[in-house]
């Protein structure tokens, strides 16, 4: 990790930039995958599963056998964990469900607005070098919740061609419609354009390596919604002297495990706590079986010295974190001061890891410094909001004479004839 000491505004630019591949030469890979897929389907789906998973598969959909098999196969205690973890994250989301407006804004006028869930929304689940059941939870349950009549889930299969077992568990507890064997880029194309087996879905969901993110973004061109630009985990936390330094460094290293791309920042106001965390770091790093993976993101982490928590939040809000953690005596006042973060952990006994599996929160956040302008999933990512509007005879009178005037001055003729026979028929009346 490498350690800046009150960086000049030059590190802070340095400080504050991701570790990202060649974008010419991930479109160029992303895009062949995603063309085939467009063209051969299952086929190519099939032989990518081959390729880049290293298993062979005699079809894609996952089936009534397997998931008995799964459920027979996850240990009660592991189910209970995750029927708490559903009952958490449905409580949050339930709480926000939109009751719609209804507006007359002159008399005459009438605007309301109502919200509509995405019928077919498809789901995508990592599972490559951890199988993340969690996400299944995350993104299904809020799905359920807003009524999506369609839930379809790709995810990577293991070597021996099933799904994790946990992950099956998890679908069937939030309310899965269909699962199917996919992985990557492969997966994304088979949701966006659909195949014989997998159905297109209107929006597809979840978080993924670059690869993953950077066929999200082609497919949302022309073909299908995204929730937003989720690519490799990544933290910061602010700690101050009253920090505990073995939480900060667990905190650290539980993004680090996630891949070799995540990215973890550290920005203190203590040089205690900076030399503490990083003996920390590495005693903790040996005896994680996840070492080799946390010790190549740790290349592309930061350790940060600051003079004061006003210094920590302009470099934490610069580089707008997926998870922001406040490990500080004034957690909750620092807080709201908050401009730029995906989600906000505050004081010593909060780590990232709660929000992660059962807080109730959301853990599909925006990464890569998206936090400056998206939110995280949450119930209205699986919504659209439509709008209505209703005039009557008054109405007709409260705002004619504004529409033909404007759309007269726009040179619209057609929108303001539109209007100008209404209000003629209005005053033969």
């Amino acid at each position: 990790m490498k350690v800046y000491r009150n960086p000049s505004e030059e590190e802070v630019r340095e400080i504050i930039t991701r570790p990202t591949k060649d974008a010419a030469d991930l479109t160029a890979i992303v895009s062949a995958v995603l063309n085939r897929i467009k063209v051969e389907g299952d086929d190519a789906v099939l032989d990518y599963e081959r390729q880049f998973d290293k298993v062979e598969l005699s079809g894609l959909a996952v089936t009534e056998s397997e998931f008995a098999v799964a459920e027979a196969t996850v240990s009660t205690e592991l189910k209970a964990a995750l029927q708490q973890a559903h009952d958490n994250i449905s409580r949050f989301h339930e709480a926000q469900r939109f009751t719609g407006i209804d507006v007359e804004t002159v008399p005459g006028v009438r605007c309301w607005q109502r919200s509509i869930p995405i019928e077919k929304v498809g789901l995508y689940v990592p599972g490559g070098t951890a199988p993340l059941f969690s996400t299944v939870l995350m993104l299904a349950t809020p799905a359920r919740i807003a009524g999506c009549r369609e839930i379809v889930l790709c995810t990577p299969p293991q070597r021996d061609g099933c799904v994790h077992p946990a992950i099956l568990v998890a679908a069937r507890i939030a309310g899965v419609s269909q699962v199917f064997k996919a992985g990557g880029v492969q997966a994304i194309g088979a949701m966006a354009y659909g195949t014989e087996s997998v159905p297109k879905v209107f929006k597809i969901f979840g978080p993924g390596n670059q690869y993953v993110q950077c066929a999200k973004q082609l497919v949302s061109l022309a073909d299908v919604a995204i929730d937003m630009p989720a690519g490799p985990s990544e933290v910061a936390v602010i700690a101050d002297d009253s920090a505990n330094p073995a939480f900060v460094a667990a905190d650290l290293l539980s993004q680090a495990e996630h891949g070799i791309d995540s990215q973890v920042l550290l920005i203190t106001t203590s040089e205690g706590i900076l030399t503490a965390v990083q003996s920390e770091v590495a005693a903790q790093l040996e005896v994680l079986p996840r070492k080799d993976i946390a010790a190549a993101a740790l290349e592309n982490s930061r350790l940060v010295l600051v003079g004061s928590p006003e210094d920590a939040l302009a470099i934490s809000n610069r580089y707008a974190p997926e998870h922001l953690i406040i490990e500080t005596h004034d957690a909750e006042a620092l807080a709201t001061r908050v401009v730029n973060a995906g989600s906000v952990f505050l004081g010593h006994l909060t780590p990232e890891s709660a929000g992660d599996y059962a807080s109730g929160t959301n853990h599909t956040l925006p990464t890569n410094g998206y936090a400056t302008a998206y939110s995280g999933v949450n119930l209205d990512s699986f919504c659209r909001k439509v709008t209505y509007q209703q005039i009557t005879p008054d109405g007709i009178r409260s705002i004619g004479r504004t529409v033909a005037l404007m759309a007269e001055a726009e040179l619209l003729d057609a929108h303001k004839n539109a209007m100008t026979l209404r209000l003629k028929a209005n005053e033969e009346r």
